[in-house]
């Protein structure tokens, strides 16, 4: 099965669970009148809109380049993080509202054993299908996937919210309990809501991946060759479940172009083999200067000028500068 399959079953798998799930919570509210159960239905309801958006964004990722798109459609999963994200965001701002006009207004709650079995089993299913997204979202990778996954996570933490409040209300008889869980529902999804919009934003404006940034430069300096003198300017931007990398590499300056195309191959081939998804890279090679000599370590080099003093380390602080490493 290709990955742009699994991730689009997956998409598919997480639309089919929220369809059932908001039937049995809205029926689980006719039965109870809960406002918290009502708060649970109707957050399930974006779970709906969502997982049609995320899995219809699945589908996009997946197509592949074209003059319009040179670097794929991947970007439309961090726009599927952002509606799910405004949407929770809104339901959250209605759902206290709700919840404030009930707390003025308070009813009374019914048959409370038929509500709290009926949300506890939604419960469950919610938890076990937002790990199983969440661990093939990170795994495949696809924010898509990864969203849609904590959004289950937040709809699992709500129902069990809704599930005490009705436990609080059978075993003390105050309907108070109903109310304020749906207040606190109301502000925790909010906070959610903002969260995921905030990740949104971050993938649409290419914010650095610290994570993958550090894996590249473990591997090229676990990997280090004498002709890679020094590596500068890396950037990292990932385009759905794809990666883009680009970077400056100093050589030695009187590599032929045949030799130093080789040596850029090395490169681009050793980070491609690390990940699981495609990486498109592109290596820009600078001539070395005489600067360059005391980090250098060219075996028999014919042109060196001073004498190999010490070995400067590749890391997070200097690799991502668009400067070389004290070579100038």
């Amino acid at each position: 099965m290709t990955l742009d399959l699994k991730r689009s079953c997956y998409g598919l798998l997480s639309l089919a669970v929220s369809l059932g799930l908001v039937l049995i919570k809205f029926y689980a509210w006719h039965l109870t009148r809960s406002q918290a159960v009502l708060t649970d239905a109707l957050e399930s309801i974006i779970n709906v809109f969502t997982s049609g958006f995320a899995l219809y964004s699945l589908y996009l990722s997946g197509r592949p380049k074209d003059s319009n798109h040179p670097y794929g459609h991947g970007k439309i999963e961090y726009l599927s993080v952002g509606f799910e994200g405004a949407l929770i965001l809104g339901a959250g701002v209605y759902i206290f509202y709700s919840a404030v006009q009930a707390l003025l207004e308070p009813h009374a709650v019914q048959q409370l054993d038929w509500g709290i079995w009926l949300l506890g089993a939604t419960a469950v299913i919610n938890l076990l299908v937002g790990f199983v997204l969440v661990r093939e979202g990170r795994q495949l990778p696809s924010p898509a996937l990864v969203g849609d996954g904590q959004h289950l996570y937040l709809d699992a933490i709500s129902t069990i919210v809704s599930c005490a409040a009705l436990g609080l209300v059978a075993l003390t008889g105050n309907v108070l309990f109903d109310t304020g869980a749906a207040l606190l529902l109301g502000v925790f999804i909010v906070v959610n809501g903002y969260r995921m919009v905030r990740r949104s934003v971050s993938g649409l404006m290419d914010e650095s991946d610290v994570v993958t940034v550090k894996r590249v430069i473990e591997e090229l300096q676990q990997h280090r060759q004498p002709p890679w003198i020094d590596v500068h300017n890396l950037r990292i931007v990932r385009y759905g479940a794809n990666l883009h990398i680009d970077c400056h590499i100093t050589m030695p300056y009187y590599l032929s172009l045949e030799e130093s195309h080789a040596e850029v191959t090395r490169i681009e081939e050793l980070i491609r083999s690390r990940f699981d998804v495609e990486v498109e890279m592109f290596v820009h090679a600078d001539p070395c200067s005489f600067a360059a000599c005391p980090s250098c370590t060219m075996p028999d080099c014919p042109v060196r000028q001073h004498a190999f003093t010490r070995l400067i380390p590749w890391t997070l602080d200097n690799v991502v500068k668009n400067e070389r490493h004290q070579l100038e």
